[in-house]
């Protein structure tokens, strides 16, 4: 397999943004580099915007949402179902940009654009299913009710490997809630961004009597977001990243009382109990350990193996792996494309050196290398086999590593699955009804996602999105993810002339 030629991809990119309404010289110029990693060559350089410049942005975006907010939610739904089909009508396009800006496989490139299809349609039905809850009363004469508002401006931080659908996830239904956005994706995703933002605004073009500041976009680093974070009219931040970075924004948020919702590291394990169907098994592991050549929040990172059937499995897991297409995510039939960037290549390296001294034995990990392009790092999938889990295997690594544990009863494989500092996603593969539904109980997977018979990757947008412990608890998406783009109002309305108190208190003034 080969990579196309010198200058092919940034000529490419630069088109196909071109055509997405994307006016790049007017953003370049700087020193933020807008870099492909199938082949490591420079697409871009754009100017970083400067925290006086998202203070603007915020502003704008504020004095948009006192005029969005009071626009009818089915109204509001009618926007976002017109920026659905316009996605639609480019999804080729901007699949295209998101394979060559985060080394997705072509199919997954679509698959992320099809996630913000999915959530438009999704946020144009709830559009009028925003409801409230009317709740009895103690007092004669009185009803209470409980409404829901918008909430203000929401920043939305993401990272590099969902460079489009976790901002889609946010906007859209914050959209319908009559909340505006302001956006600040990774520094390794910036075209991306760009095209998303761009046809959004066509779309919002269309319009014209509604506020066209609704959704702004800031481009820069740390301090960009930093900015975002700290800002008074910013009720909602809503990041998605490393638990380092977690750690970062929550306290600024915090500390102006301000909400967040925290998509944070993800070390999720896939139990294989001594009844799983092996072959459907071997399809799901390999999918959510390998695919996005490990770069998923959900990818599967800990593979936990009755021990009758370590042996088997890790011989089909093998055997698998080694048939695994590795290189040009362009190209039909690669599952596995390129790290993000040298960086990556250089966590995963050190992360197998940890786990060789540990006392695991490693298969795989070796770099795929491309002659004339040094800057782009593909790496083979890596297998490390443990007696007794390692240190190292409490820690995320964002590349395609799977460590396999052995177990000897479903309570020791529970332990070993929860005993990590996150709590993402979870599954187990097994045909026993009674393991399962431990699984999903109370004592069982204490993760956000907790699936069976699947692995903990690709999930679909209709269920609430997101984990516990250090994944920082917050939920996006589907089922009633809605609630936290909102503000919640108790009302009580007396219609019976008298004034009873509540709890039976008397005031009696005369």
């Amino acid at each position: 397999m080969t990579l196309p030629p010198p200058g092919t991809l940034p000529e490419r990119a630069r088109s196909l943004a071109k055509s997405l309404g994307v006016d790049l010289p007017a953003h370049e110029g700087g020193d933020l580099v807008v870099r492909t990693p199938v082949t490591g060559e420079a697409i871009a350089r754009l100017k970083a915007q400067s925290p006086a410049d998202v203070a603007g942005a915020v502003e704008r975006a504020h004095a948009a949402f006192l005029a969005w907010r009071l626009v009818p939610a089915p109204r509001r739904g009618e926007v976002v179902r017109a920026f659905g089909e316009r996605l639609r009508a480019h999804k080729a396009a901007l699949g295209e940009i998101v394979t060559l800006e985060a080394g997705k496989i072509r199919s997954e490139g679509l698959g992320e654009v099809q996630e913000i299809i999915d959530i438009c349609d999704f946020a144009v039905g709830l559009s009028r299913q925003l409801h409230g809850l009317t709740i009895a009363s103690e007092r004669p004469g009185h009803r209470m009710m409980e409404t829901w508002h918008p909430l203000g401006v929401v920043g939305v931080i993401t990272a590099f490997n969902f460079p489009a659908a976790v901002w889609g996830w946010n906007a859209a239904l914050a959209f319908v809630c009559g909340d505006s956005v302001v956006w600040k994706p990774s520094e390794k995703a910036l075209l991306t961004a760009l095209c998303c933002h761009a046809i959004w605004k066509t779309t919002l073009a269309a319009f014209p009597d509604l506020p066209q500041d609704i959704g702004e976009l800031v481009i820069g680093g740390a301090p960009a977001g930093e900015a975002l974070a700290d800002h008074p009219r910013v009720p909602l931040v809503s990041a998605t990243g490393s638990t380092r970075m977690g750690r970062l924004v929550a306290p600024r948020v915090a500390a102006r009382f301000g909400r967040t919702i925290l998509e944070l590291g993800g070390n999720n394990a896939a139990i294989v109990a001594p009844s799983a169907d092996l072959d459907l098994a071997v399809r799901g592991i390999a999918f959510s350990a390998v695919g996005t050549a490990g770069q998923r929040c959900t990818t599967l990172r800990r593979l936990i193996v009755h021990a009758s059937l370590r042996d088997e499995l890790l011989a089909r897991l093998k055997s698998a792996y080694a048939s695994l297409p590795i290189g040009s995510p362009l190209e039909a039939g690669t599952l596995v494309g390129p790290l993000i960037d040298g960086a990556a290549f250089e966590a995963m390296q050190a992360a197998l050196m940890a786990s060789r001294s540990q006392g695991a034995t490693v298969t795989g990990g070796a770099r795929r290398e491309f002659a004339g392009f040094g800057e782009a790092f593909y790496a083979e999938p890596a297998i490390c086999e443990w007696g007794e889990a390692g240190e190292v295997t409490r820690h995320e690594t964002f590349a395609p590593i799977l460590h396999v544990i052995p177990y000897r009863d479903f309570d020791e494989a529970v332990a070993i699955q929860n005993d990590v500092p996150q709590g993402l996603a979870s599954s187990i593969f097994t045909r026993d009804l009674a393991e399962a539904e431990r699984f999903v109980s109370a004592a069982g997977s204490d993760c956000g996602i907790a699936n069976v018979n699947i692995g903990p990757s690709g999930a679909e947008i209709g269920g609430a999105f997101g984990g516990e412990k250090e994944t920082g608890g917050g939920r996006e998406s589907g089922s009633d993810s809605w609630k936290a783009y909102m503000r919640r109002a108790t009302n009580t309305i007396n219609y019976s002339g008298a004034l009873p108190l509540a709890q039976g208190v008397k005031f009696d003034i005369g």
